[in-house]
């Protein structure tokens, strides 16, 4: 599996990291990286692009990825793709997804959620985009900042069809 993740927004940039970070060795990533959310990364399983590198293979349909991650996104990401503003590589490798009608999540921080915000998320929900902000589960019994960002990203590569053991999942009782 290919797959593509970006981080826009500087609050919560981390997230965008761990989740190249934790990709079983199965999955490819390929990381973008908004000035905002510059870091120095360095893991041998994703490639990382600026994003103002507009001829990336990730900015073209006939480049075979799978599906598509940003986190966290920005409300000013998460407008542009809601209406179709491709001016940079997150938001054109997004674009992309739609059109290949490609599995792509958005994890939106911002709170309160503007009028805006909910208009731009259920229109992009409408178009089939997973809309996933990266909300704890006071249930999954967690007791570090780090379990918690496991438990995040476990139900992203969840919702993605990707394999993982992020977090432990809830006993099913066999009869």
């Amino acid at each position: 599996m290919r797959l593509v993740v970006a981080a826009t927004g500087a609050s919560g940039a981390q997230l965008g990291r761990k989740v190249v970070e934790k990709l079983p060795e199965d999955v490819t990533g390929y990381l973008i990286v908004s000035d905002n959310a510059k870091t120095v990364l360095e893991h041998e399983s994703y490639r990382e692009f600026c994003d103002e590198d507009i001829a990336a293979p990730v900015a073209s349909g006939s480049f075979p990825t799978d599906a598509m991650i940003i986190a966290p996104c920005s409300m000013n990401t998460l407008a542009k793709i809601a209406c179709g503003i491709a001016d940079n590589l997150t938001t054109r490798a997004a674009a992309v997804m739609i059109k290949e009608r490609r599995p792509l999540l958005l994890a939106p921080r911002e709170l309160p959620l503007s009028a805006i915000a909910l208009e731009n998320m259920l229109k992009l929900s409408r178009l089939g985009i997973i809309i996933a902000p990266p909300i704890i589960a006071y249930y999954s019994e967690h007791s570090s900042i780090e379990q918690m960002e496991d438990f995040i990203i476990g139900k992203w590569f969840d919702l993605l069809g990707i394999e993982h053991s992020l977090y432990k999942r809830w006993r099913i009782e066999e009869s």
